[in-house]
C-alpha cells in the first residue's frame, strides 16, 4: 500500500485545540495507509469495522474505543452494514500537557509509533460516551472543553484497568510474565499451564474469564510476536525461527503468522528487514 501523511496544521485552525467529526466508513478495501503527526481517539457507535496497520489488522465492533498515537500508518474499513464512527483529534501539545500532569494518562496516549490502544465500552458506557460527545461537539474548541471530555473518560478507563489487573489471580499474572521466555512458550500452551501449577481446565477457564483468551491463543500471540522480531532482526531461516518457537509444522507456522500480521513470514521479512544478509 502507498502511504500519505496527514498533519495537525491542516486540520486544526489557529485557536482550535481539538477537532470533532462523525463519519460513515467506506466498505471498500483501503488502497493506502495514512500516517499522521497527531493523536486521535475514535469509537464505533454502530456496525463493524477493521483497523488496518502495517503490522496487521484489528477487527472492531460497536462500542470499541481506540486511541491512536502519531506515527502509526493505518486505514479504516467498514464491514457489513453502515459503520458509524466519531473521532476527536486533540492538539498534540494538549496531550503532552495532560500526560505531564497525569502520568497515568500515558497508557492511552503512548509514544509515537506505538500500537493502538483498544477498549470496549458496553451499552451503558457507550451511552455515556455519546452524551459526553454531544456536549463536546457543540462546545467551543478550547482546552477547557477538551479536558472536560478527556479527563473523566481516561480516569474511568484507568480505574477499570486497575480493577481488572487487581482481579487477575497472582498465580496467573506471574505465569504470564514467565511465559514471555522462549523456553516457556516453546512448549506451547502446556508450557504456560505448567508455570501456573494448576489443572489445564482451571487455567483455561480463568484466562477466558479475565483475558478473553485461551492458553493456546495467548501463547501463539507471544510466539508470533517473537517470530516477527526474529524475521526483522536476524538472518535465521523460516524453519529455524519456527523451530525456535516450538512449531515444527511449517504450514501451521504460516497460518498462525498470517492470522496475526495479515501477511506471510517471508512477506513480513522483505517488508521490514533492512541490511541483514538473507539466508540461502
Amino acid at each position: 500500500m502507498t502511504k500519505v501523511i496527514l498533519r495537525q496544521a491542516d486540520i486544526l485552525t489557529k485557536g482550535e485545540e481539538f477537532h470533532f467529526s462523525r463519519s460513515v466508513l467506506s466498505r471498500s478495501r483501503p488502497k493506502a495507509l495514512h500516517d499522521q503527526d497527531y493523536y486521535e481517539i475514535f469509537w464505533l457507535h454502530n456496525g463493524r469495522a477493521r483497523l488496518v496497520t502495517e503490522g496487521g489488522k484489528m477487527d472492531l465492533t460497536e462500542g470499541d474505543l481506540v486511541f491512536l498515537a502519531p506515527g502509526l500508518p493505518h486505514a479504516l474499513q467498514g464491514l457489513g452494514e453502515e459503520s458509524h464512527i466519531a473521532n476527536v483529534i486533540p492538539r498534540r501539545k494538549r496531550i503532552k500537557d495532560l500526560v505531564t500532569r497525569f502520568p497515568e494518562v500515558s497508557q492511552f496516549f503512548p509514544e509515537a509509533g506505538s500500537l493502538p490502544v483498544q477498549v470496549h465500552r458496553d451499552i451503558r458506557h457507550l451511552a455515556q460516551l455519546s452524551t459526553a460527545a454531544k456536549s463536546l461537539e457543540a462546545a467551543p474548541r478550547t482546552t477547557l472543553y477538551l479536558e472536560a471530555f478527556l479527563i473523566p473518560l481516561v480516569a474511568e478507563l484507568s480505574f477499570e484497568a486497575r480493577e481488572e489487573a487487581a482481579s487477575i489471580p497472582a498465580w496467573l499474572s506471574e505465569a504470564l510474565l514467565r511465559a514471555e521466555d522462549p523456553a516457556v512458550f516453546r512448549d506451547g500452551a502446556a508450557g504456560l499451564v505448567a508455570q501456573c501449577g494448576k489443572a489445564h481446565a482451571h487455567v483455561a477457564r480463568t484466562m477466558q474469564a479475565h483475558l478473553g483468551q485461551t492458553p493456546s491463543d495467548y501463547i501463539n500471540r507471544l510466539r508470533m510476536d517473537y517470530a516477527a522480531r526474529q524475521l526483522k532482526g536476524t538472518p535465521d531461516s523460516l524453519s529455524e525461527i519456527a523451530t525456535d518457537i516450538g512449531i515444527h509444522n511449517m504450514s501451521h507456522f504460516h497460518r498462525l503468522f498470517r492470522a496475526r500480521f495479515d501477511m506471510t513470514p517471508r512477506q513480513y521479512r522483505v517488508k521490514h528487514q533492512k541490511g541483514v544478509v538473507q539466508p540461502i
